[in-house]
């Protein structure tokens, strides 16, 4: 029996968000800032504990890479998106299995017995979010398991893969194996930086990938991060730092690098490597106050958006505009989560 043809190969940390509202005491209590992504240390090994006894607490399946696959599968036809990350053997992993089958994603997760799967305080004040990871199993995936029976010949016939910055903190191995592959195969790789710390202490893992990631994604303050920990302080706008990623060395030439930096309600901006000093602006339509539920999530919506249209093979701008849509749904619903019945995004 042959394996199932996903065109689209997505890997990260599983983990399950829990998400509370008016978070502002627990940002003092914990020395949080308000819009950030951080993992957890020991000084904030009792915010799980804290935020089950004393808030109301949302589940949501979580996991940037995660909630991006989530918004393809929604986007694209069914059969398309596959994800992989590893979890453990309990009712965390199954709550994510759940929330993946609403919107048609599939995963071949690497299970590991007695081992917990890894979760993520959301911090919600106003319109920012704070969040706090604990990886847990998710930073034990093991190369090994891209080889498996099971997941090998998904890779081989996937055309597209996706991997998030967080996984760079512990599976650069990993996301070597799928980059290099796909470079060589002359398929696409894209890479999320996902967060500033990412650039900031992880610069090394991520210039290990880079020359074979053909998409780079991230947000203005991923992109400011990148280019202060990479000697560019005196570029400060966002055209100017993706074009300095867009020239980065490249193993395969034959495909430019296109760098897509988002900024918020702003707009996005495009550069590729082939016309470096043309940038595209894509303004943003803002929601309204009223209209935002909930901005947790938004980033990796766009991302599900756009990699549903570069999959699909639709032009750049369409792809953009397909990520402005569905990250405009997902703010207005309750964490990364799509509205239903499904809208038409592309």
């Amino acid at each position: 029996m042959s394996a199932p043809s996903y065109s689209l190969f997505c890997m990260g940390n599983p983990l399950l968000d829990m998400q509370v509202r008016d978070g502002e005491v627990l940002l003092e209590k914990y020395g949080l800032k308000a819009n950030d992504a951080i993992l957890a240390e020991e000084k904030h090994a009792h915010i799980y504990e804290d935020l089950v006894s004393n808030y109301d607490v949302t589940y949501v399946a979580g996991g940037a890479a995660q909630n991006a696959a989530r918004g393809a599968a929604y986007v694209l036809p069914a059969g398309s998106v596959v994800y992989t990350g590893a979890v453990g053997d309990d009712g965390l992993a199954e709550q994510l299995k759940e929330a993946n089958k609403r919107e048609g994603l599939d995963q071949v997760y690497q299970v590991k017995a007695g081992e917990k799967t890894g979760a993520c305080a959301v911090v919600i004040t106003g319109h920012h979010r704070s969040l706090v990871t604990t990886l847990r199993v998710a930073e034990k995936f093991d190369k090994s398991h891209l080889s498996s029976p099971t997941v090998a010949p998904l890779i081989d016939n996937a055309k597209f893969f996706y991997v998030e910055g967080y996984f760079l903190t512990h599976g650069v191995e990993s996301a070597l194996e799928l980059s290099t592959k796909a470079s060589a195969a002359g398929k696409t790789f894209v890479l999320n930086i996902s967060a500033p710390f990412i650039a900031q202490f992880f610069g090394a893992q991520l210039s290990q990938i880079i020359p074979y990631t053909d998409i780079i994604v991230g947000n203005e303050a991923e992109a400011e991060a990148w280019a202060s920990a990479n000697g560019y302080p005196n570029i400060t706008d966002l055209p100017g730092i993706a074009r300095a990623v867009a020239l980065l060395p490249k193993v395969n030439a034959s495909r430019p690098r296109t760098v897509v930096f988002t900024h918020g309600a702003e707009s996005t901006v495009v550069v590729t490597a082939d016309k470096p000093d043309e940038p595209k602006v894509y303004p943003v339509t803002a929601l309204t106050n009223n209209q935002i539920v909930d901005t947790n999530g938004a980033g990796d919506a766009f991302v599900g958006g756009f990699l549903g249209g570069v999959v699909s093979g639709h032009t750049l701008d369409q792809a953009v505009l397909a990520g402005h849509a569905l990250a405009s749904a997902c703010i207005q619903q309750i964490g990364p989560q799509y509205p239903w019945p499904k809208i038409n995004i592309l």
